[in-house]
Formats: C-alpha cells, structure tokens, sequence
C-alpha cells in the first residue's frame, strides 16, 4: 500500500517547530519521510514570506530541491481556492509551471475542477480527485476525469461523522463505478481513526503535519518522519506493508 507524506500544508511556521517552509526544508523533511517509509509526498510550495503559492519559481524550487535527493520519488502539490481564488489566475499558473510535478491534487467541491484537471493532464501531470463527501462523486463523474484520474483521493475531513462520510463516499464511487486507486485519510482528530479505516478497506492513505501534529496518543509529534513511522508500524500490524 501507499502511505503518502503530506509534509506542511496550510499549517503556519508558529505551529509547529519542525514544519518545512522552505525549499531545503522540505528536502531535508522529505527525506526523513521517505527513509521512514512513505512512497511518495505531497507539498504546498511557499513563497520567502511563507505564504502558499502556485507561483512557478516557488513551485520549482521546492520540486527540485527535492528531487536533487530523491529523483525518483513521486512528488504532488495542491491547486486548492485558498492558495489562489482567482480561477483564471489559478489555471494562469499551472500553465506557466517550468518544472512539473508528478501529480496535483484537485478540489472536486470547487467550480472550476473540471477545467482544472484537464489543464494538469494536457500538461502530463497526474490528477488526484479530491472528495470531500459523496456530493463530489456526481462533479467527478460529469467532469469526464474519473476514467483518467491518478487516483481519488476520499477526505472527509474531522466535523460531524467523518467515518460516515468516507462509508457515504465509498459507496458513491462504487455505485458509479469508479475504478481509479483510492486513497482515504483524515485531518485533525479523525486523522488516526480514518487512517485505521484506510487499513482495514486496503486503500492507500496519508499522514503527516498537513493532516494533524499528533500522535495517536496526542502527543505532538516530533516530526513528519515520526508520522509515518508510526502509519508504518500500524500498516503491519493490519497486514497491509509489504
């Protein structure tokens, strides 16, 4: 199975000591990650201010930082609204990216997901459909994407019943059968407990300071690789490494 690390996010520098911002930071997180087990990673680019950025510099000063370690390792990043809420100005920005990444995860509840996702593809980047709740199944399927997407991506997010979500969402997919690989994962305090439901169904997931800072017995974790350490070990415990 996939464990994916998902090494910043939105998160902000003050919370948390060892979250990468820059690009030699990402390196050296990245590295950790994958040394602990994870098979790929998933970043959010910042500028030198340490804002989100889809700007094509930040994007290729983090993707190469990297990839100058690890030239093999399967980078994504997100197109998210609230790096960028322009639609235009986001699409302006995939399409002046110098240095690619090998996949990039898209909002499937945002309006424009379809003309997003056909601008990665026409460009040879792998689409993550991302799903918040069943609702996103419908925009998946009339956006003609599903059959081509890298892999769906199932969030349900930590408010109300996160596990009714992911079941809600599941079986939307199968009922339009969707084939593409499904990764399930959580944030916040559903983080653990939705990974531990990616374990029993078999699907690929993902840990790391995006999704929460703690370990699954609340303690602060001291670092991305810590995550996955543990994702790791709980993966063998159900069978699922290897």
């Amino acid at each position: 199975m996939l464990i994916k690390a998902c090494l910043n996010g939105s998160r902000a520098q003050e919370e948390h000591p060892a979250l990468p911002i820059t690009p030699e930071q990402c390196a050296d997180a990245a590295e950790e990650a994958i040394a602990a087990g994870a098979g790929a990673l998933h970043i959010h680019p910042r500028r030198s201010d340490g804002a989100q950025t889809l700007d094509a510099e930040a994007q290729a000063d983090t993707i190469l930082a990297i990839r100058q370690r690890y030239p093999d390792i399967a980078i994504g990043v997100s197109t998210a609204h609230w790096i960028e809420s322009d639609p235009a100005k986001r699409l302006a920005h995939v399409q002046r990216w110098t240095t690619l990444p090998d996949f990039a995860s898209v909002n499937f509840d945002e309006p424009d997901a379809a003309a997003m996702s056909e601008a990665l593809l026409s460009r040879g980047v792998g689409v993550e459909a991302g799903l918040s709740s069943a609702d996103d199944v419908a925009a998946l399927v009339a956006s003609g994407v599903a059959s081509r997407a890298l892999r769906v991506l199932i969030e349900p997010g930590d408010e109300g019943d996160p596990e009714g979500v992911a079941y809600a969402t599941i079986h939307a997919l199968d009922a339009a059968e969707i084939t593409a690989p499904r990764l399930l994962h959580g944030t916040g305090s559903a983080t653990w407990p939705i990974l531990r439901l990616a374990l029993a169904k078999g699907y690929d997931t993902r840990i790391g300071f995006e999704d929460t800072l703690r370990m699954p017995s609340g303690e602060l974790a001291v670092s991305n690789a810590q995550l996955v350490a543990e994702a790791v070990a709980l993966s063998h415990k159900a069978g699922r490494w290897g």
